[in-house]
């Protein structure tokens, strides 16, 4: 079966009610009216951050009915996999939304967002890119802005440099409840990723990476 086109995945996304993106008028109205408006209950909204296929996003749906997921990403051929593949299971507590993870101020109010997974974002190695790296200050405080009082964030990576950098910028923060490992799959916190890989956690871990996972809740 042939691939379908990046057009014909975008013209997907436009018809499709789990997909938000700028050029809907519900992008420019769902900041603080998720549950009112996109899913209709009083559900926790967990968000994946660079959420790529949805691989996390979709799986985590499927785990948790009594919750809401939104994956967000830049690229809407990636968003149309996850997309399409919830609507193909049915599964309606789940939403994509395309957008730069620098804009999540748009989309979600201070305190709407119960639980973050950050998962396997580019290491951006060089210095030059630390402006970039999603775990750096700013992000941290984005994220902490966005999460109720005591909501997870999830972080997880193959990259050694930039699971030490974010370790290392934890310290500027008050954290709680805080675990983490450098090899996931010898350590008992891969219990909570359900047998959910992205993919390239399976190219990686192939590869004979380890793939390291920290989680912790802002204390401040």
């Amino acid at each position: 079966m042939a691939r379908p086109s990046k057009l014909f995945r975008y013209e997907a996304n436009a018809s499709s009610e789990n997909v938000i993106e700028p050029e809907k008028p519900i992008y420019e109205q769902i900041s603080g009216n998720w549950q009112k408006t996109y899913f209709k209950n009083d559900n926790p909204i967990t968000v994946e951050l660079g959420c790529g296929k949805g691989e996390y996003t979709v799986g985590l749906a499927q785990h948790f009915s009594d919750r809401n997921y939104v994956g967000i990403d830049l690229k809407g051929d990636r968003i149309f996999v996850g997309s399409q593949k919830a609507i193909s299971l049915g599964i309606t507590n789940v939403a994509f939304v395309r957008s730069r993870i620098e804009l999540i101020p748009k989309i979600f109010s201070p305190g709407e967002i119960d639980e973050i997974w950050l998962t396997f974002p580019d290491p951006r190695p060089k210095d030059r890119d630390e402006k970039h790296r999603l775990t750096n200050m700013y992000y941290l405080n984005l994220y902490r802005s966005l999460l109720v009082k005591d909501g997870w964030f999830r972080f997880k990576t193959d990259s050694t440099s930039l699971f030490e950098y974010t370790l290392e910028t934890l310290h500027g923060f008050k954290i709680k409840e805080f675990e983490y490992t450098s090899d996931l799959y010898n350590s008992p916190l891969l219990e909570e990723h359900f047998g959910l890989k992205t993919k390239y956690e399976k190219i990686w871990s192939e590869k004979g990476e380890k793939i390291k996972y920290l989680k912790f809740k802002f204390a401040n």
